[in-house]
């Protein structure tokens, strides 16, 4: 049996995790965006449903951990791999300027995406200087 690629064009570039005390952890990759009234951020975390994905913001810092199963069937081996497989966290100083039960979070296509409301307070605004 022949395969996709030839042996000598194979790949073996495999995402390199963060080895910790508790094992392995992948990093994904995440955009913050800071809007007036909120920031988002956007988080790449291929494989992972809205059940392995557990969120947590305490004290101004975001948590993100996600767990992601293996997507190799028990009768094939990967030719190429890139994807993490296993667990996923990042973890961010946000401030304390954010309405922790204003927060939303849907995950579609691999794609996290969390609105975070800023509160009343940490929104900016514009101070009028007035004349005597």
């Amino acid at each position: 049996m022949t395969s996709a690629l030839a042996n000598k064009d194979r790949e073996t570039a495999i995402a390199q995790p963060e080895q910790t005390r508790t094992g392995p952890v992948f990093k994904p990759h995440v955009d913050i965006i800071e809007h007036p009234n909120e920031l988002l951020v956007i988080a790449d975390i291929p494989g992972a449903t809205s059940e392995a994905i557990e969120l947590q913001f305490e004290r101004g810092e975001l948590t993100i951990n996600a767990q992601i199963a293996s997507r190799q069937a028990a009768d094939a081996s990967y030719l190429l791999s890139e994807y993490g497989v296993g667990a996923f966290q990042r973890t961010f100083r946000l401030g304390e300027g954010i309405d922790s039960n204003g927060i939303t979070a849907e995950v579609s296509n691999g794609v996290l995406t969390l609105t975070l409301p800023k509160t009343s307070t940490a929104k900016s605004h514009t101070i009028e200087v007035k004349a005597k």
